[in-house]
């Protein structure tokens, strides 16, 4: 698979699961219908999509120029967290305004949201690996 389709097809894939969940995980933590709450997860898993494919073209360039190859538990922790953190500067305000709601509720509900998809992030990616092998970058 040539490195762009492998990160659109991680994106895509990535992100129609994580809308599931994060519509789920919304309904559950806030008053939002299951219709908003779709909605919501709809319009952050495009906002997502847009920040995967710029993050991990940035991280596997940065990647490819180390001398350890491979994937460790360590920079795949710091992958995981570092995705996670750009997106919730990004999310927060669009979550405060669709839920109306304060960035203080926004934040919580953020929170709630971070710690699913960092554990959900993790277990995407290995597994994606797994199915679809390291990219060249981590070889």
């Amino acid at each position: 698979m040539t490195p762009a389709r492998r990160k659109i097809v991680y994106a895509v894939s990535f992100e129609t699961l994580g809308t599931l969940v994060a519509s789920v995980a919304l309904t559950l933590m806030s008053d939002a219908s299951a219709g908003s709450s779709l909605v919501l997860s709809a319009l952050t898993a495009t906002i997502a999509l847009c920040w995967s494919f710029v993050f991990n073209t940035v991280f596997e360039a940065w990647e490819a120029r180390q001398p350890v190859k491979g994937r460790s538990l360590r920079r795949r922790t710091v992958h995981a967290l570092m995705f996670e953190g750009g997106l919730v500067l990004i999310c927060i305000p669009v979550m405060a305004w669709w839920l109306q709601v304060g960035y203080l509720e926004a934040l919580v509900y953020e929170a709630g949201l971070i710690a699913l998809f960092i554990a959900y992030t993790y277990a995407f990616t290995w597994g994606f690996d797994r199915i679809f092998g390291l990219p060249a970058s981590a070889r």
